[in-house]
């Protein structure tokens, strides 16, 4: 089980969001840091969930023959239901283009799990995201940057009451609080072919 958690500072709140899909790009020196990752987030028919993760499941080696799949999650609460959460990672935004064109002449992706799973999309969701500096992609026993792990929702709760007792922890929320604008968190449920559990 991980837990997302998603803040928006106020540097980023002047963005404009096209409706529908939601593409922040970086900008600034990091968009030249090469490595970057993908977060999509699909957004199912409420009755048609199990059977695109099925077909997802069915047909992961197509779309992994193309690039590295980091992770991949159900939404078990936290904001909208019926959402899968994916992360996808490249080696810059021309490796990203370059792999966006090949599933387009992908028959096989297409036919497979493309058209037929495009019926059982409402709405999704892209986002281009950076480790931080002090940060590694690994599979950690615990944490991996915004990407909480956790044994249950109640250990979850837990450890959150203990750090709101820690004064550190304390400082620093009421340090960060001024730059955010919102936060959203989701209890993510891995699929059985995610990488990253």
């Amino acid at each position: 089980m991980l837990v997302l958690r998603s803040s928006l500072t106020r540097a980023l709140a002047s963005r404009t969001l096209a409706p529908q899909v939601c593409s922040p790009f970086a900008t600034g020196p990091r968009q030249y840091d090469g490595t970057l990752y993908e977060f999509r987030t699909y957004y199912l028919k409420p009755s048609k969930m199990n059977e695109f993760l099925e077909n997802f499941k069915k047909n992961v080696h197509l779309r992994t023959a193309h690039s590295e799949l980091v992770g991949y999650w159900s939404a078990e609460f936290g904001g909208r239901m019926n959402k899968v959460f994916h992360i996808w990672k490249y080696d810059n935004f021309a490796h990203r283009t370059e792999v966006r064109k090949a599933l387009a002449k992908d028959k096989e992706w297409q036919e497979q799990f493309l058209i037929p799973n495009l019926a059982l999309i409402d709405k999704q969701e892209s986002e281009i995201t950076y480790l931080v500096p002090w940060c590694k992609l690994e599979k950690p026993s615990k944490e991996v940057h915004v990407l909480w792990w956790n044994e249950s929702a109640d250990s979850r709760a837990a450890g959150r009451h203990k750090s709101h007792e820690d004064p550190r922890v304390v400082a620093a929320v009421r340090e960060s609080v001024n730059y955010l604008v919102s936060q959203q968190n989701m209890l993510l449920i891995p699929a059985s072919f995610s990488p990253l559990k």
